[in-house]
């Protein structure tokens, strides 16, 4: 196991099977940086195109189609003072009669809000007289928003949307400590990561998180011959797995259909002993209800497979 420093020169903003940047063996660990939504870097200045720059992509000697990408993230760390949010919730979310009241901003200056982040003492703070929050601080919660391997076939998906391959989902679950799997679908799997969050709420209502440039470890690895079709994770206390599409339903069978799977494969129940210990136990998370594709997570407590 080798651990790889790679600081990235460029990006892109595209998932698919772009040159590599780096190879790595299974079981490696990676310590990179990652770009801001718009393209801004560590010094806040802007260094690439915007809209979800990725880096990478990470070559991995041993994938090949029909296994599984491991990606463990072992460090999620904003690295610099600052990170910017949209102010409005976006329209496709509230009432079509409610759109007309929306605060549309006046000015495209308005339209984003600062947030001072300490990661010290672990808060984001918004300092903002033109709203009745004034001075207002939460905790911090890092978390990767878009991030996945090469679809198949040489596809390219833009980081505005996802798909099995996984993409842009920012879901909030997807923190330091968490471990996640993806289908590999092109040789070497060709990992991509970007897209950090200091904060966001569920569903990226806003179309943002708190978005910041980040310093990333990430430690890769590969189960040989385990297919799996959509996304899958774990924490210390749930196993999920991710369904992105459009409509919402449909993003929720993708998510179902990938637990009952895992659920029989994986922890060898019976197919009515999975459909039953879901009918009361599970557990749904919403991820991006703003992108082309909406993602919907699936989970199952740790506490009730043991």
């Amino acid at each position: 196991m080798t651990v790889h420093h790679f600081q990235p020169t460029h990006y892109h903003t595209t998932i698919g099977s772009h040159q590599p940047v780096l190879r790595v063996r299974s079981g490696d660990t990676i310590v990179t940086t990652t770009v801001d939504a718009r393209g801004a870097g560590e010094t806040g200045q802007q260094i690439t195109p915007p809209g979800n720059p990725m880096t990478g992509p990470f070559y991995v000697e041993e994938a090949e189609p029909g296994d599984t990408l491991v990606v463990h993230l072992d460090k999620l760390t904003p690295s610099r003072p600052t990170g910017w949010t949209r102010k409005m919730v976006a329209p496709n979310v509230v009432d079509p009669d409610y759109v007309t009241q929306l605060p549309w901003p006046a000015r495209p200056e308005d339209s984003l809000a600062i947030w001072n982040i300490d990661n010290a003492a672990g808060t984001a703070t918004l300092d903002d007289t033109s709203t009745s929050l004034g001075t207002f601080a939460l905790p911090l919660a890092p978390m990767v928003g878009c991030f996945g391997v090469a679809p198949a076939k040489g596809e390219a998906i833009s980081t505005a949307t996802s798909a099995q391959h996984g993409g842009n989902m920012d879901y909030r679950g997807f923190v330091e400590g968490v471990t996640v799997y993806f289908p590999v679908l092109t040789p070497g799997a060709l990992f991509h990561i970007g897209d950090g969050h200091a904060l966001q709420g569920d569903g990226e209502i806003v179309g943002t998180g708190i978005e910041i440039s980040f310093d990333v470890t990430v430690t890769l690895s590969v189960q040989k011959g385990k297919l799996i079709h959509w996304p899958r994770g774990e924490n210390a206390d749930y196993i999920f797995t991710v369904g992105n599409a459009r409509p919402l339903d449909q993003c929720v069978q993708h998510a179902t259909t990938e637990m009952l799977r895992w659920l029989q494969n994986g922890y060898n129940l019976d197919p009515v002993g999975a459909h039953i210990l879901m009918g009361q136990c599970v557990e749904y998370d919403l991820g991006n209800i703003f992108d082309p594709a909406y993602t919907m997570v699936c989970k199952v407590p740790k506490k009730v497979l043991r």
